[in-house]
């Protein structure tokens, strides 16, 4: 299967980014079963791609009905050991988005299972972004549907790689309304709240 090749850092502009998102086959949220990049550069997305992985494990109903991906579905993909290299070099020392801690965790835990390096990136939680970055948010309803629906960006729910998309679009529309750059945000999402009531 062809993977795209990463583009070099841009010097001016939006520094380059890669959001990621993925869906898991059960409650174990090493079970990555989908993971979707979108890859963003001077502000504009030029790559958004997904791929199935093969969790090695069971399938729940529940997770099924949130993305409809099946164990059928992935037989013949790649489990994470085989793909977590090229993973690897593509987020290496990268911004790389993901919308809470959840895809944090979840790669942590696949890699665990693999006994794996934890992948080297430079995490930005786009949840944490936009509650500082948007002060209807910063209480409650900082869901990716909710701020989509909030900010006009239309897709796909609970595919992955239409959900990275979103998380980086999110991290976009906050930048343009805060006036902080995306490497601002990599300090300033973890600063409290009330430093931007």
């Amino acid at each position: 299967m062809a993977h795209p090749i990463p583009a070099p850092a841009s010097a001016v502009g939006v520094p380059d980014f890669i959001a990621i998102d993925v869906e898991t086959a059960n409650n174990d949220a090493g079970s990555i079963c989908q993971i979707g990049f979108a890859r963003f550069a001077d502000g504009v997305l030029i790559d958004n791609w997904a791929w199935l992985i093969n969790p090695q494990t069971w399938f729940s109903s529940h997770n099924i009905a949130i993305h409809g991906i099946r164990a059928a579905d992935v037989t013949h993909a790649p489990s994470w050991d085989a793909v977590y290299h090229e993973i690897a070099a593509l987020l290496a020392g990268r911004i790389v988005v993901s919308h809470t801690a959840f895809d944090v965790t979840a790669t942590a835990r696949a890699c665990a299972r693999y006994d794996l390096p934890l992948l080297g990136a430079q995490w930005l939680d786009s949840a944490r972004v936009a509650r500082r970055a948007f002060a209807r948010f910063a209480r409650r309803g900082w869901g990716l549907a909710s701020l989509s629906a909030h900010l006009a960006i239309e897709f796909d729910h609970h595919d992955a790689g239409e959900d990275a998309r979103a998380a980086g679009l999110v991290v976009l529309a906050a930048v343009e309304a805060s006036g902080r750059s995306v490497v601002d945000w990599l300090t300033d999402a973890h600063r409290p709240l009330r430093d931007f009531a």
